[in-house]
């Protein structure tokens, strides 16, 4: 499990090799201003992770809100030429 660390924003010029070492170790860092949440810095590796979580957590409700479509009973079918040309 990872760790959640909080420092204020003065801290981020003058520390960022702190900084980088705790995201080297998958650690969360919560920066502050004047005491309130501000941001949020994670490694690109992790954020990469979360952006292949939320693309296949819309792809699949996509896919769901297809199939529910495709059983009612006015679904419009389109043959292969009839897509492409409606893409067009």
């Amino acid at each position: 499990m990872f760790n959640i660390h909080v420092k204020p924003s003065r801290e981020l010029r003058n520390n960022y090799a702190q900084f980088s070492s705790i995201l080297k170790d998958h650690d969360q860092i919560i920066i502050t201003n004047k005491g309130k949440g501000e941001a949020v810095l994670i490694s690109i590796e992790d954020y990469a992770d979360y952006e292949e979580y939320v693309h296949r957590r819309y792809v699949r409700e996509k896919l769901s809100e297809a199939e529910a479509a495709a059983t009612k009973p006015d679904a419009v079918w389109l043959n292969h030429e009839e897509f492409w040309d409606d893409l067009v």
